[in-house]
């Protein structure tokens, strides 16, 4: 396998190990990559036993911990940070690979770990799947997947920005402490220093993934329509959401086996649909009503970012009802106009005939 960019180097891919079908089996160091989170971060106060914990997990990051180490712990915090890090670290261990765990957990429905985890998790598996990727459009869709999005709209533009990195540029001007305190003082003013991504400046995201500060352009024209039909119109030749489509088909080839087609639509006018699905909470609500004939309002119709037809490549492994029908996906912002996509209900709810 050639990697092209080692883009998002935090993530720990480069510690993972692949199995023969290209998924990510946890090695001990990935496993200390976790162990070194924030959230498992030694502190001064650590007491002894959470320090020998620790230094011990570094050395064996996969040996049995004992509950008497657990309990020897004197912070209650610390305590449940090992406990949810051990159940995390014992899940993948049992899977045997990334893509298994996740997969198990979802299907599960008792989702048991932070989405810390869960977002690590998905970080990974995409940068395994992307890791041929020469698209920094590709690359910067993809963080839609396992880092929330602020939605502005500026000079006509839709605009995706890293929820996080905006937040921090608001509150600090990108300066910590010390522009917290020079924007109370007002000798700062708020300045958002991101980019939107564009032809002539993609070339930086690979050695700037890390950052999270490039603006993806997601711009779509809406004309609402409270029936079945909704029109979109696109106004960039460069889309980000063709490299969200990109992204998703990759998501669903790698995790079920299963090549589909994904694209932003102009238009759906389609009253007999057959097949919908929900990329967040927001979308999923919006066309459930849809689809049963109830009235939306138009606030929440205006949160819709996008709609996309899917395709399967091969009907014959689509549910034999609605073989041969586009399935519609949807993507909405929530009411403070974040994008929180929830990668898994693409994999666990297409039409297929059973659960791959």
């Amino acid at each position: 396998m050639t990697t092209l960019h080692d883009f998002w180097p935090r993530c720990g891919f480069q510690t993972l190990e692949h199995d023969v079908r290209d998924w990510l089996a946890p090695s001990d160091g990935y496993l200390r990559w976790l162990l070194a989170r924030p959230e498992l971060a030694l502190v001064p106060e650590s007491c002894a036993a959470e320090i020998a914990l620790h230094e011990s997990l570094k050395v064996s990051p996969a040996r049995v911990v004992a509950s008497a180490e657990l309990a020897a712990l004197q912070d209650e915090d610390a305590r449940e940070n090992y406990t949810v890090f051990l159940r995390f670290r014992d899940g993948l261990l049992a899977a045997g690979t990334l893509e298994a765990y996740y997969l198990q957990l979802m299907r599960s429905g008792a989702v048991n770990v932070p989405t810390v985890f869960i977002d690590a998790v998905v970080q990974a598996l995409l940068r395994n799947v992307l890791d041929d990727c020469n698209d920094a459009f590709e690359a910067r869709a993809a963080e839609m997947l396992f880092r929330p999005q602020r939605i502005t709209l500026q000079e006509g533009q839709m605009l995706a920005g890293d929820r996080e990195t905006l937040d921090m540029l608001n509150e600090t001007g990108g300066l910590g402490d010390v522009g917290r305190l020079l924007l109370q003082s007002g000798a700062l003013q708020p300045t958002a220093q991101v980019k939107v991504l564009s032809a002539d400046n993609a070339a930086q995201y690979w050695q700037e993934s890390d950052r999270h500060h490039f603006l993806l352009d997601l711009t779509h024209e809406l004309t609402q329509d409270l029936s079945h039909g909704l029109t979109f119109k696109m106004t960039r030749a460069r889309s980000g959401l063709k490299a969200l489509a990109r992204v998703l088909e990759r998501w669903v080839g790698h995790l079920l086996g299963v090549q589909v087609q994904i694209e932003p639509v102009h238009q759906v006018t389609d009253s007999a649909w057959r097949w919908h699905v929900g990329l967040d909470v927001e979308s999923t609500a919006i066309l459930n009503d849809l689809y049963q004939d109830r009235p939306v309002e138009s606030e929440r119709m205006a949160r819709l970012v996008s709609l996309f037809t899917l395709t399967f490549a091969n009907p014959a492994e689509m549910r034999a009802d609605v073989a041969g029908k586009p399935v519609y996906l949807g993507l909405a912002t929530n009411a403070e106009g974040v994008v929180r996509i929830k990668p898994q209900n693409l994999l666990l709810n297409l039409p297929l005939p059973s659960v791959s």
